[in-house]
């Protein structure tokens, strides 16, 4: 019997990605095959996003993309999964004739099961409202040394501008000893990176242990032998507390990088929008992370031109993006989302005005990245080489190479005065790190059976180095994990 090609377009955030790994698991164990070329593929699967609108008319514009197939490849069954299928279930069925079945959020095990429905009678239907607790077979479609680790879904936090807690529904943790084995799971295949993921983790088990447990999970995974790094995604500021703080400071293997949205920074907005800290709050928090963890790395995201928003609350957005320099950031128009009570809200705001809010924002935050790139220091580089060994001497010696140019700008610097050593430091500094970066970022060999690919990465979370103006003005130390 000739097994069927199936091919998979998954969109939106990390979450997202992780569901399509599960279906993929799935499929594979039922004897599918992947295929990454979307003409070869008779089965096309679209993992949609609809968080926002711009979200939403992607995944509308890929289902369509996908259904062209149909008459040019070799599709004969296309099915529409994730948050856009939860939430407009009816109107895809009756608008979207193309698709031949739509898989809920919480019925990604079904996928195999709406497959074989679409082709025993083709009556399209909607697999949904039936969440299943337990673990589904993942195929990792990440690079080899990193991948993601979702503990919780759902969303309990209900701001006033969201759809998730209606389409993902409320906060739901993974049983701790879950996470860690799928955690043991992935170190043993090969996976150096863990990165923790959820709608918001730093609520992790507030629903199943009555407490939260973010800091004791963080602790065991830093306890599993194979892996070297865990990153931590979307901890609400609200939630960060002593304790979370502490494992950041203490755990070796914690990534000095915190991804926390705050969304804005005056009251009032903040108030409508329901979220439970003050722009002064949010200042000292910032401040207390820096202050407790040198060399960290913040991200945020704001939201400009939520309903409302006057010249000076937006002013005011702009000054505290000004004073906190964050290292990460990114700015989005308000985007009024049907059945949240910001889309309700008086005083919505013109489109072409939020969008200009939003690249006012995103100019500032160029200017402070380039700040922040001058006044950048790497007292440690680690890096992860997942190689075969016939590249590991070249790996080597540009490593060492690279190491004996920073000593050098170093003796130069002692030689010669700063004003002197600055233009030539930064013109062959950038051109040396370009190369660097091409070599060790993103260079992936293929000789036969052997794959190479080699990623980089800082613990201060500032990997782009060669976006920056950056001056190395310390020792490097260089941490070199082989497979």
């Amino acid at each position: 019997m000739k097994t069927e090609k199936v091919g998979f377009i998954s969109l939106g955030c990390s979450k997202n990605l992780v569901d399509s790994e599960n279906m993929i698991g799935i499929l594979t164990e039922k004897g599918y095959e992947i295929t990454e070329d979307i003409e070869e593929a008779e089965i096309i699967i679209v993992n949609t996003c609809a968080f926002i609108d711009s979200a939403k008319a992607e995944s509308i514009e890929t289902i369509l993309d996908a259904a062209s197939y149909k008459e040019m490849g070799k599709c004969k069954i296309l099915i529409c999964a994730g948050c856009l299928s939860e939430r407009y279930k009816d109107e895809i069925l009756s608008e979207l004739p193309e698709l031949d079945a739509i898989v809920g959020v919480e019925d990604y095990d079904k996928i195999a099961e709406a497959i074989d429905e679409a082709k025993k009678n083709g009556n399209r239907k909607f697999f949904g409202g039936n969440a299943s607790d337990k673990t589904l077979p993942r195929v990792i479609t990440t690079p080899k040394h990193t991948a993601y680790l979702k503990i919780a879904e759902g969303c309990d936090n209900f701001c006033s501008y969201c759809a998730i807690p209606f389409i993902r529904g409320r906060y739901k943790s993974r049983p701790m000893e879950e996470v860690l084995a799928e955690a043991e799971e992935l170190a043993e295949s090969g996976v150096k990176e863990l990165i923790v993921i959820a709608q918001d983790t730093s609520r992790y088990g507030i629903d199943l242990y009555k407490e939260k447990k973010l800091p004791e999970l963080l602790k065991k995974l830093c306890k599993i032998e194979n892996v070297k790094w865990v990153r931590v995604h979307y901890c609400y500021p609200e939630e960060i507390n002593d304790e979370i703080i502490d494992v950041f400071k203490t755990e070796e293997k914690i990534v000095k990088y915190m991804d926390i949205p705050i969304q804005h920074a005056d009251d009032e907005i903040l108030k409508k929008m329901n979220r439970k800290t003050t722009g002064e709050e949010l200042r000292t928090l910032i401040n207390k992370l820096r202050k407790e963890i040198p060399g960290i790395a913040i991200r945020t995201s704001l939201i400009a031109g939520f309903p409302g928003e006057t010249e000076e609350q937006f002013e005011t957005l702009c000054n505290f993006v000004k004073e906190m320099k964050f290292e990460r950031l990114g700015a989005f128009a308000y985007s009024a989302e049907e059945g949240t009570r910001a889309a309700k809200m008086e005083n919505q705001i013109d489109d072409d005005i939020k969008e200009e809010r939003a690249g006012i924002l995103m100019d500032i935050q160029n200017k402070v990245a380039e700040e922040n790139g001058k006044a950048f220091t790497t007292p440690f580089l680690s890096i992860i080489f997942q190689s075969g060994v016939i590249f590991l001497p070249f790996a080597q010696f540009t490593l060492y190479l690279y190491l004996f140019f920073c000593y050098f700008i170093q003796l130069f610097s002692l030689l010669y005065s700063e004003k002197q050593v600055g233009e030539t430091q930064n013109r062959f500094l950038r051109q040396y790190m370009t190369f660097l970066d091409s070599f060790a970022r993103s260079i992936l060999f293929d000789l036969g059976n052997v794959n190479v690919m080699v990623a980089i990465h800082t613990c201060s979370g500032m990997d782009k180095l060669t976006d920056n103006n950056v001056l190395l003005k310390t020792k490097e130390v260089v941490d070199l994990t082989l497979d």
